[in-house]
């Protein structure tokens, strides 16, 4: 490993341990939100350009170093900002990270991990190349796995940056969407009825995303095949 992995390995293992060692995690839970609401939003009105540069920046580190605690984030931001630009902020601040996780992954374990394992990849490298923007938008539609492990492992393969990235960010949009519309009624902290409905809409869009992906595929499939 050459100096400048080895320095990024040492930024990055510091940062996380950082984060737990002084329990920055206490920061990122509703309990602490709901304690502090009146000042933050308080600072928000008072400095909304602070407040919206800020919440994106601890956004971006949040993702990019896989930490706990964006989910918990997004549902603050619509909070927060409201509907559309809690969409806008988290929208890009996730897909940054998201991206800067990906070239982190490629950029410290791709050689090693192709040059050890190549031969047994070589069906997935295919696939990726073949067609990595729909596999990736399955993944990003069907969150069968975490996100955080999603952007890992693409950096492990061909797939382009660019692909990656704006696939990623329509792909995590609808899912943006309704977790900070969700988000939007947490801010009263009340049960209502567009909070059910929010969640609800949660846990039934990935069965339609998965049904949607497979008839998409299917249809390639016919055109190829025709």
């Amino acid at each position: 490993m050459n100096r400048g992995r080895l320095a990024l390995v040492v930024v990055i293992v510091a940062l996380i341990a950082a984060f737990f060692a002084f329990g920055l995690n206490r920061y990122f839970t509703f309990e602490f939100f709901k304690a502090q609401q009146a000042a933050i939003d308080a600072y928000y009105r008072a400095n909304p350009l602070q407040a919206a540069a800020a919440y994106f920046a601890v956004y971006v580190v949040v993702t990019g170093l896989s930490l706990p605690g964006a989910a918990v984030m997004t549902l603050i931001g619509g909070a927060l900002f409201g509907l559309l630009w809690g969409i806008i902020l988290v929208s890009f601040a996730s897909t940054i990270g998201a991206m800067l996780a990906f070239l982190a992954s490629r950029f410290l374990l791709r050689d090693w991990v192709q040059g050890k394992f190549g031969d047994k990849l070589k069906p997935v490298n295919d696939g990726v190349a073949k067609e990595g923007a729909l596999y990736l938008f399955a993944l990003r539609l069907v969150p069968a796995f975490p996100f955080f492990v999603i952007n890992l492992v693409m950096g492990l393969t061909p797939i382009r940056t660019w692909t990656f990235y704006w696939v990623s960010q329509i792909g995590m949009l609808a899912g943006t969407i309704a977790y900070v519309y969700a988000g939007t009624t947490l801010g009263e902290f009340r049960i209502s009825f567009e909070l059910i409905l929010a969640f609800s809409l949660l846990g039934v869009f990935p069965l339609v995303a998965k049904k949607a992906v497979g008839r998409w595929r299917g249809r390639g499939e016919m055109m190829n095949n025709e």
